[in-house]
């Protein structure tokens, strides 16, 4: 496993401009060997209805419940992120939790970038970190927009389908490892101040950047 001693917190300013085109041959397309139908039983989705209270609690209660069985675990990895839209400027925030350890912090700040895009790519982030742990064979998605998990095996949308094979292709390397090998995305909005989530969202509100050019090209 690798060795970390605290967090660590990278800042990356270059997420404008990733995957500008468009490839409906590529591989992950073609009949008989999409990842939704190989290895379907290998992610899971958790959701909730949050305007109803009821259904909110009982949500975040399970996501507890989960979090606490989890944590001496030390074959499954936890990605907390949150994406916002201030000032026109994208901000994505990682956190990667090993058991009971924060290991990771990241910040990507973009310009023109809708926030879809910028969930898709922190996905993306997330699961290419957690796979380059050693002996990990479970991963934990917590996100505040479940949609943007839903983009991942929804083939017919094709606004993100160049992001979605980046991401397929990333899940294909980490299934086809081992056959126990799987992810899960839970819904977590930030308004549902849930403890990991709230700490990324507290952290998202520390910025305010305005940006020095108006348009991504520059």
């Amino acid at each position: 496993m690798l060795n970390f001693k605290g967090p660590i917190i990278n800042i990356n300013n270059c997420l404008n401009g990733i995957f500008p085109f468009f490839n409906s041959l590529n591989y992950e397309f073609s009949p008989g060997t999409q990842l939704i139908d190989i290895f379907s039983s290998h992610f899971s989705f958790y959701h909730a209805n949050h305007k109803d209270k009821d259904n909110r609690v009982a949500h975040l209660c399970k996501l507890d419940k989960y979090i606490f069985y989890v944590s001496n675990d030390s074959k499954l990895v936890v990605v907390v992120s949150d994406v916002s839209i201030e000032n026109n400027i994208t901000t994505s925030i990682s956190h990667i939790h090993l058991p009971s350890n924060l290991i990771n912090k990241t910040i990507h700040h973009a310009v023109n970038v809708i926030s879809t895009k910028a969930e898709l790519f922190t996905i993306r982030y997330g699961i290419n970190q957690a796979i380059q742990i050693s002996d990990i064979n479970h991963i934990t998605i917590i996100i505040d927009a479940i949609y943007a998990a839903y983009c991942i095996f929804n083939l017919l949308v094709y606004l993100y389908q160049l992001q979605v094979i980046a991401i397929l292709k990333v899940l294909r390397e980490f299934f086809n490892k081992n056959s126990s090998n799987s992810i899960e995305f839970w819904d977590c909005p930030s308004n549902d101040n849930w403890s990991l989530h709230s700490a990324v969202d507290k952290e998202m509100k520390k910025f305010n950047l305005i940006p020095l050019f108006p348009c991504k090209l520059f």
